[in-house]
């Protein structure tokens, strides 16, 4: 489930691009700007996204029920998908679109001032979301490389709301050069390229929400250090003679789904067995508050071995 510190980076984002969107809006229906209407469409989509991030967080804090005794979690890893889709439709592919017909149509530019005021301000809020995403995302990444922490994160929504951020300042970057090129070499088609380069920015960034997505709702396992941590601890329990499988997945942010195939002494009872379950499972929660469930089977080696060899057969 995504924390306290996430949900204030999205409603930071939905109130910033909120009143940049209206602007925005204003500057391109007073100036006829290509790549301010592109920008205008990016804010819309934006400020959309974080809405859905919002449903998705809540949809995800839902107890579990009959059907879905895992619980929800998953559901936020598919609305961080549906933004991805969002942001390539209807933020790509309509800046696509707005500057292909400016450069076909090219028209001047009127008072291009307004253009740069609404420019500015919103690069102050743009800015200002970005560093409470930034400072967010670099608390949770704990001094790790940044390719390694967005590549380890199981939150898609600090890092989403980075991404669409860092997103809009390249944007706001491109529209000024754009809309000043246009103006003082007297060539409005430059201000369609600008809306063309604004949607290949966008393009990338739903290509890697997109695909980061999709790695999260298909199951991605729980970090090295803790899959070491687990196997540790279940090797270091009385009576336990060896690891047969050791499986993880995360349904959510905080909740990490843990499934081991353990070898106990043969002379061990049965109560004995019990206890060391009991043990091992309350050790690794303790250990990773991040796991929720843990699930133990008592299975020999080459019982283990032989059901893996069988099940190979039949997918033969």
């Amino acid at each position: 489930m995504a924390t306290h510190t996430s949900k204030s980076v999205i409603y930071a984002a939905l109130i910033g691009n909120g009143l940049i969107a209206v602007t925005k809006f204003v500057a391109a229906g007073l100036t006829g700007s290509a790549a301010m209407l592109s920008e205008a469409v990016h804010s819309v989509v934006d400020t959309g996204n974080q809405m859905l991030l919002l449903f998705g967080i809540r949809s995800a804090a839902r107890p579990p029920s009959a059907q879905h005794p895992f619980g929800y979690g998953l559901q936020l890893y598919f609305y961080t998908f549906v933004v991805a889709v969002l942001i390539f439709g209807g933020g790509a592919a309509a800046s696509f679109y707005t500057g292909l017909e400016k450069i076909q149509r090219p028209i001047s530019i009127e008072d291009p001032w307004i253009n740069y005021l609404v420019l500015g301000f919103s690069a102050v809020f743009e800015g200002a979301v970005w560093l409470v995403a930034f400072r967010a995302f670099n608390e949770e990444r704990e001094g790790r490389p940044w390719l390694m922490a967005i590549r380890s994160s199981k939150d898609p929504t600090v890092f989403t709301v980075l991404f669409e951020d860092t997103a809009a300042m390249f944007g706001l970057l491109v529209a000024f050069i754009g809309i000043f090129l246009s103006e003082h070499l007297d060539m409005p088609i430059l201000d369609g390229i600008a809306s063309m380069v604004i949607g290949a920015i966008l393009a990338t960034t739903a290509f890697f929400l997109a695909n980061k997505s999709r790695s999260l709702l298909t199951g991605e396992a729980a970090s090295h250090e803790t899959r070491l941590g687990i196997n540790r601890i279940a090797r270091a329990a009385p009576g336990v003679v060896g690891l047969n499988q050791a499986r993880t997945m995360h349904f959510g942010p905080n909740d990490v789904f843990v499934a081991l195939s353990l070898d106990f002494e043969d002379s061990l009872p049965a109560s004995e067995v019990e206890r060391t379950v009991t043990h091992i499972e309350r050790a690794i929660k303790a250990a990773h508050h991040d796991v929720t469930r843990v699930f133990i089977e008592a299975q020999s080696f080459d019982a283990d071995r032989r059901g893996g060899e069988a099940k190979r057969e039949e997918e033969l």
